[in-house]
């Protein structure tokens, strides 16, 4: 099974590019208490219709580019901006 997450778009300023910004919560190693951490990744988009606040899901892929191992598989929501 292929990694999924939902985030945030936070760029779109590349050709067939966006940067998603994925939150996540994991355990502290020593207290155990949940802490947030977000992580920034950029996905192919095939087009340049996302705009910045959209939700969206992506999935792992074969590696499109140096830094690019993922693409936008839907929108789940549009964002106001």
């Amino acid at each position: 099974m292929k990694q999924t997450f939902a985030g945030v778009v936070v760029s779109n300023k590349m050709q067939k590019t966006v940067v998603v910004n994925v939150v996540f919560k994991k355990p502290h190693p020593i207290y155990k208490k949940l802490v947030k951490r977000d992580r920034k990744i950029k996905a192919d988009t095939g087009s340049n219709s996302l705009k910045i606040g959209d939700r969206v899901r992506i999935v792992a892929t074969r590696p499109i580019s140096k830094d690019k191992h993922f693409r936008v598989v839907e929108v789940i929501k549009n964002g106001s901006a």
